[in-house]
């Protein structure tokens, strides 16, 4: 008797516009894997049951997104990255047991290590646009990679001072309001909020006072190129987009659920840029 194929989801509410399956599948191709990837629509009051039941349903791992993160979170056995965020995105049987991690942190840092090599060796200061559960994973990834002070910028200045508080002294909480003197001189800038995203307000900020070798990086990525980006692109600045954070984020469940750590490559980046912005 042969092994059923490992099989893995999405579990969404919605699900089927996400790009994970296309994602995911071209790797299985390229890897030549005899498994399947695809999508889950699970509302929220039969979520519990889906996932503590998910092997019964025919998966090995699955990744979770809105608006179930934090339910997957409190269903299963976190990492530590995945408290640093208090939500988790990733899902895997070891020993028996429903284990998470949040990816957003691998993610946000394999993007920026591809559009940047060395980018946080040369970065002393790094602002951070907004408090949410991106944010969080963007600060947790950058004190792993040593920098130690990070400025947290949101409208809200209460959740940005909370959040700061959660990450200790290398953290500090600031007012929207004063954000063109936090960008002065900083070598990193990272939008971790939705505007700028189609359907979204936009992103006015005026980054001239950021240093000339700043990285900038916006996790949007509908559209691929936001005004920010294009902004950072026109005077000179390296920037990540949010399909690179998109595609990194995906390996390590990719090699948790089928046993490859799979590449990130330009002709995978192209497929899904395609589907985001068909010419």
């Amino acid at each position: 008797m042969t092994s059923p194929s490992p099989a893995a989801c999405l579990i969404g509410w919605p699900a089927r516009h996400s790009r994970s399956p296309k994602l995911h599948g071209y790797w299985l191709e390229r890897y030549r894997i005899d498994g399947r990837y695809g999508f889950e629509e699970v509302p929220p009051d039969a979520f519990a049951e889906f996932v503590t039941h998910l092997r019964e349903h025919g998966y090995v791992g699955a990744n979770v997104t809105m608006p179930h993160k934090e339910m997957a979170f409190a269903l299963s056995e976190p990492d530590a990255r995945a408290t640093a965020v208090g939500a988790a995105n990733t899902l895997w049987f070891e020993d028996g047991r429903l284990k998470s991690t949040n990816t957003d942190i691998e993610g946000f840092l394999g993007s920026l290590d591809a559009a940047a090599k060395g980018w946080d060796e040369r970065t002393r200061h790094a602002v951070v646009l907004g408090a949410g559960g991106a944010s969080r994973a963007v600060i947790y990834g950058l004190i792993e990679r040593g920098i130690d002070r990070i400025t947290v910028v949101n409208r809200s200045h209460d959740k940005a001072i909370a959040v700061a508080d959660a990450f200790g002294p290398s953290v500090a909480g600031a007012r929207w309001a004063d954000l063109s003197d936090h960008l002065a001189g900083a070598d990193l800038l990272v939008n971790s909020t939705s505007l700028g995203m189609k359907g979204e307000a936009p992103l006015v900020i005026e980054i001239a006072g950021l240093a000339p070798t700043a990285v900038v990086s916006d996790i949007v990525y509908v559209p691929l190129t936001t005004p920010l980006l294009a902004a950072a692109r026109a005077r000179g600045h390296a920037t990540a987009n949010g399909l690179d954070m998109l595609l990194h984020q995906a390996v390590r469940g990719f090699e948790l659920w089928f046993g490859v750590r799979p590449e990130v490559t330009q002709d995978q980046f192209d497929l899904l840029a395609a589907d985001i912005e068909p010419a």
